[in-house]
């Protein structure tokens, strides 16, 4: 019963409906039992498939800012879900720094991650985005494997 139902029952302008239950046959337990046979799993399974292709297409964005400026159309990228390489080797360090000081907040903000893949080179993800790995890891592992041949 719904709730108009139950106030209208109070006050006494409606009269309570009878709940009839029905008394179960003894074949029908046993069929409500049943597993379900392979053609109506297989028309389930059929339901569930998801396309693949069903994601927009996913941009990378690469920038190069000259300066500290050019930092928030980074996060706009970031916020609308685009992940942005960012190479910081035409800026001053002192700028750099403070760069990558707003991409991190942005990036905490976002939830989302940035590793460095290079010598002032940084790779911005959203929360979208998994990063796997590191890249200064493997460059050390060459520099030792050149200096060992």
């Amino acid at each position: 019963m719904g709730v108009m139902n139950r106030f209208m029952n109070f006050l006494g302008l409606q009269e309570e409906e009878e709940i009839v239950e029905r008394e179960k046959m003894p074949g029908q337990e046993e069929a409500d039992f049943e597993a379900p046979s392979f053609e109506s799993r297989r028309n389930q399974k059929i339901n569930n498939v998801v396309s693949i292709h069903s994601q927009k297409n996913v941009k990378v964005i690469l920038y190069e800012p000259r300066s500290y400026d050019e930092a928030q159309e980074i996060a706009d990228h970031l916020r609308s879900h685009r992940s942005v390489v960012v190479n910081l080797q035409r800026v001053r360090n002192d700028q750099a720094m403070r760069i990558i000081d707003f991409l991190s907040g942005t990036i905490y903000a976002l939830s989302g991650s940035i590793s460095k893949i290079g010598g002032n080179i940084f790779l911005c993800t959203p929360d979208t985005v998994e990063i796997q790995g590191a890249i200064t890891e493997i460059l050390t592992e060459d520099n030792e494997y050149n200096r060992m041949r």
